[in-house]
């Protein structure tokens, strides 16, 4: 019966350790997608050259780069701040995210304007429309880490853990959102006019991945806290 049990106990290290080894693996190379991909959008859109290359250069650099490493910051595996203690990967999270904010902020203007100039209507595709959905949610994330990072201040009102816990699950909705936006921006006139055949695809997979990396480690870190959380209500 030991014997057996020890068994077990190597097999279930295993599978932990393959796990383990997988998430490692697909989060180190989401560093180099996120970078590749950012800056093969920045060299297309090539910045400077119109008052609309700002709009694809802003908002790839914001969601796919800022955002995405904001998030990786608390990842166990492939974070870039590996010795770092948790106080400093929040202050390096939340001033990430505040940059990647505002180049949000300023690429949605670019494209207002610059449609303004043009006399072309505004929102008339699905990608505008998500993309401004995409956008003020972020904000509404962005407002619902304030009283974690002010938390005394709130501390009569929410636990901490439930504050982190529904910021972290709201966040999988964001990057939901954020995902659908750039899928959408793939089958615009000005990428498909630029990119075709097989790098249409990879460009198509490159923000599939970082969403994934960013999924998996939000519902790895946090959904056994909110099932265990769940539990005991019963």
């Amino acid at each position: 019966m030991a014997e057996t049990n020890k068994k077990s106990e190597k097999k279930t290290k295993f599978k932990v350790g393959i796990c383990k080894r997988i998430r490692n693996f697909l989060a180190m190379v989401a560093h180099l997608i996120s970078i590749g991909f950012t800056g093969f959008i920045i060299y297309e859109a090539w910045p400077g050259s119109s008052l609309f290359s700002w709009h694809p250069t802003l908002m790839t650099l914001a969601f796919a780069f800022l955002m995405f490493e904001a998030v990786i910051f608390f990842s166990p595996e492939s974070s870039l701040l590996p010795q770092a203690n948790r106080k400093v990967k929040t202050s390096y999270h939340w001033i990430t995210n505040t940059c990647a904010l505002i180049c949000a902020a300023v690429g949605f203007t670019v494209i207002f304007v610059n449609k303004a100039i043009n006399d072309k209507p505004h929102l008339t595709s699905w990608h505008a429309r998500i993309g401004l959905v995409t956008l003020i949610y972020c904000s509404v994330q962005a407002m619902g880490g304030v009283p974690i990072l002010y938390h005394k201040y709130f501390a009569g009102r929410f636990k901490l853990g439930d504050l982190k816990l529904y910021h972290a699950t709201s966040g999988l909705v964001l990057f939901s959102l954020i995902y659908a936006t750039f899928v959408l921006a793939l089958y615009s006139n000005w990428f498909t006019g630029k990119v075709s055949g097989i790098w249409w695809y990879v460009c198509l997979g490159c923000p599939a991945w970082l969403a994934l990396v960013v999924m998996n480690q939000i519902t790895s870190e946090y959904m056994p806290r909110a099932l265990k959380k769940s539990s005991e209500h019963y």
